[in-house]
């Protein structure tokens, strides 16, 4: 068609482009023939990935500085706000992180952990996030949010505005501060953690403080520049994604019949979402999909603070936490929560 522009396909040398150390810890890596992530075997992927997180969890010392509580976020009504097998679903598993020292009515950010939305669960992150807790003086709520394929989306994104409103209706009774949450996430939780802001902009009630989308997955499509590109390193590529969203979506993957809530890179309208922190790296198949949704955010007055990290692959704080790149990119976010935090709320 006159006037259409193929994406340039070709890859480019990864491993050149990649950071010294990042790289090295790449090397560590355990790889399948599919890459870190075998989805095409799920059920034996989840049980090497829950493993891993509870072995490193039994290896880290005990914080006694921060308690964790398993709570059950009942939704208002009772009952899903989705359609189909799924709204029996009444509640949702939330663990909350509480620093034992801190006083006052807490500001809390509401997390969503990584996995592509097929992997993971709500714990997997406390290691880390007890130091945040503890550095912050905030609280953490981790959402143990359904995965797909058992739960198609927007069943995830449904969880996550159903733990936003009980927190809200909860938080004098839990000693946190209302007025001060924040919604957080990492990669498929980076994506939830976007639907649910979404969900909470287009269903009313007290808009949350910030969102903090960490390397978020936000578009089924497909379609960019960089989700072509990263097709070599192992971590998060583009066949990986695209099982991924396969089993998220289903047949409906990559057609229109998507909603934001499912793929938050489908709003056409981001006006009055929450002052927002995106960060990923370049060599990350996310990285098209994220730097375009800052810019359209920013584009419909949104505050937006965007850090794109050069030769950084998807997770890379995760898999080298030591480097000088995942040292920057911690400092850098813990400044911007805790600058959240102190701001005071604007009048409606």
């Amino acid at each position: 068609m006159a006037g259409s522009r193929t994406p340039d396909t070709r890859t480019p040398d990864s491993r050149r482009l990649m950071d010294r150390e990042l790289s090295v810890a790449l090397d560590a890596v355990p790889m399948t023939p599919n890459g870190a992530f075998d989805l095409t075997d799920l059920a034996t992927t989840r049980a090497a990935f829950r493993a891993q997180a509870e072995s490193a969890a039994d290896s880290s010392p005990a914080d006694p500085s921060v308690t964790v509580e398993e709570h059950l976020a009942s939704r208002a009504d009772g009952r899903s706000q989705v359609d189909g097998p799924d709204r029996h679903e009444a509640q949702v598993p939330v663990r909350l992180l509480r620093p034992t020292t801190a006083t006052g009515p807490l500001p809390v950010l509401l997390w969503f952990h990584g996995g592509g939305q097929v992997l993971g669960f709500a714990a997997q992150d406390e290691p880390w996030l007890t130091g945040l807790a503890a550095s912050l003086g905030c609280a953490v709520a981790a959402v143990d949010y359904r995965l797909a394929p058992e739960t198609p989306a927007p069943g995830a994104a449904e969880d996550g505005f159903a733990a936003y409103q009980w927190l809200c209706r909860e938080a004098d009774a839990l000693g946190l501060d209302s007025t001060r949450i924040g919604i957080a996430g990492q990669s498929g939780g980076g994506g939830i953690a976007a639907a649910t802001a979404l969900l909470v902009r287009d269903r009313g009630g007290v808009a949350p403080l910030f969102q903090s989308l960490t390397y978020p997955m936000l578009d089924d499509r497909n379609r960019t520049a960089s989700s072509h590109e990263i097709t070599d390193i192992g971590i998060w590529d583009r066949s990986t994604n695209l099982l991924a969203w396969q089993a998220i979506l289903g047949d409906r993957a990559g057609t229109e019949d998507v909603c934001p809530y499912a793929a938050p890179a489908r709003a056409a309208d981001l006006a009055d979402l929450p002052p927002t922190f995106i960060t990923v790296g370049d060599l990350d198949c996310f990285r098209d999909e994220d730097l375009d949704y800052a810019t359209r955010l920013r584009a419909q007055g949104v505050p937006v603070e965007l850090h794109l990290y050069p030769g950084a692959y998807h997770a890379f704080d995760l898999i080298a936490p030591e480097s000088r790149l995942a040292t920057a990119f911690h400092r850098t976010w813990f400044d911007y929560l805790a600058r959240r935090f102190d701001a005071a709320p604007v009048a409606a």
